[in-house]
């Protein structure tokens, strides 16, 4: 709260002006992290239809690192539910819900065209959310140094990574 506030030029007390609680001020931060996450997956696919829901996928993925690679304070708020209780929150549930709609849909139109393996779609997606959120979370952390991976090669080694899932689950 201190640092929020620092960073506004505000005293430490005046958020609660505005919010009745710390987790009234998180709640709002996440809405406002949740909106512009949605706005960057829609941004990577607006007009990708006609390359196929393969394509999209990892664009989707690509979206999702790049956002939280670019936003580590809004992507640890919205990501971790220390700081909020994201069921209560509808705004963030309803969007988080339609993005995970929204890749549930591409596996489903992927299998459907018998692009994709003999494989659990629920696992499948459930394996691509954990790839792009620990890739995210490397990132955070600072893993990659550990890895031999430089900070001007992270983007590059997450999109190799996502050609790698997207080559396993595809035929």
């Amino acid at each position: 709260m201190r640092e929020a506030a620092r960073r506004a030029g505000v005293s430490p007390g005046a958020p609660f002006r505005h919010f009745d609680s710390r987790e009234a001020l998180m709640t709002a931060v996440a809405e406002e992290a949740q909106q512009r996450f949605r706005a960057e997956i829609d941004a990577a696919l607006a007009g990708t239809a006609a390359e196929g829901p393969l394509r999209q996928l990892k664009l989707l993925g690509m979206a999702y690192l790049r956002w939280a690679m670019r936003n580590p304070a809004h992507f640890e708020i919205i990501s971790t539910g220390r700081w909020f209780d994201h069921d209560a929150a509808v705004a963030v549930s309803r969007d988080n819900a339609d993005a995970i709609a929204l890749s549930e849909q591409l596996l489903a139109q992927a299998a459907a065209s018998g692009q994709l393996r003999s494989v659990d779609l629920k696992a499948t997606q459930i394996a691509g959310r954990a790839l792009v959120y620990g890739l995210a979370r490397m990132n955070i952390d600072r893993h990659f140094p550990r890895w031999g991976v430089q900070p001007e090669q992270v983007e590059r080694i997450a999109e190799q990574a996502l050609d790698v899932f997207i080559s396993g689950i595809a035929k």
